[in-house]
């Protein structure tokens, strides 16, 4: 059971208004109106379906996030790229570890302002998730 609703403040509903969260019990959960009707989805749901497509955005750019990583560091040898790839690959550890601690607030709002977004039908179900663009040039 997740302990924290990951991304509060970053998930909106089907008419574009902000998804609250709230605890019912020790569960975390997402609150969307439902034209008056408050339904509280369990926060795991949701989280899980965006961390997988997180995951798989990593996943299937792994190449190109090892190399800038190891150019970013300024060293390309075969060791730097191993310990980076090794990171990526475990990355079901690092989500399960955000599921349980959650982003900080600061991370939260810094992912809002760069315009990542999830937008939800009424049963929490992941209709877009929108993320920033890297600009011509980055």
């Amino acid at each position: 059971m997740s302990t924290k609703a990951v991304f509060e403040g970053l998930i909106f509903d089907e008419n574009d208004n902000p998804v609250g969260a709230a605890y019912v019990g020790n569960e975390a959960t997402y609150v969307v109106d439902d034209d008056g009707f408050l339904r509280h989805i369990p926060s795991e749901h949701i989280d899980k379906q965006i961390l997988d497509y997180l995951k798989n955005q990593v996943l299937e750019n792994k190449d190109l996030l090892t190399d800038q990583t190891a150019k970013m560091l300024g060293q390309e040898d075969i060791f730097t790229r191993a310990v980076i790839e090794n990171q990526l690959e475990g990355i079901d550890q690092q989500m399960d570890m955000l599921l349980n601690i959650g982003l900080s607030p600061s991370n939260r709002e810094y992912l809002g302002m760069i315009g990542f977004r999830i937008r939800i039908n009424i049963h929490g179900d992941i209709l877009e998730i929108v993320q920033p663009e890297a600009g011509e040039g980055d």
